[in-house]
């Protein structure tokens, strides 16, 4: 198997340096970069919850996506979801 070779910045080989020479301390967080990482954290956290929307869809490709989501086995929203997912991610590609 081959290994991945790593490349490290400089602030990474200083760390790893300090570490593999037992140098290395923790310095503790002030309150403002806890508030500031608790907030990044927030943040995130918020991107990842689903927010309730409704769409129309003609009554025919509905019964497409229920019936192809059927043959997958999984639930029509999920897919209607994945595509969606898909598309926003670039992974998917719209043709018009």
């Amino acid at each position: 198997m081959k290994k991945d070779k790593f490349i490290y910045d400089a602030e990474e080989l200083t760390l790893l340096d300090e570490i593999e020479n037992d140098e290395w301390q923790d310095a503790s967080l002030t309150q403002k970069e806890k508030d500031v990482y608790a907030q990044s954290a927030a943040y995130t956290k918020s991107l990842q919850e689903k927010k309730q929307t409704t769409i129309r869809f003609a009554v025919s490709d509905l019964a497409i996506i229920k019936a192809k989501a059927k043959e997958m086995g999984i639930g029509y929203q999920n897919l209607i979801q994945t595509l969606v997912h898909n598309y926003a991610q670039d992974k998917t590609k719209l043709g018009l």
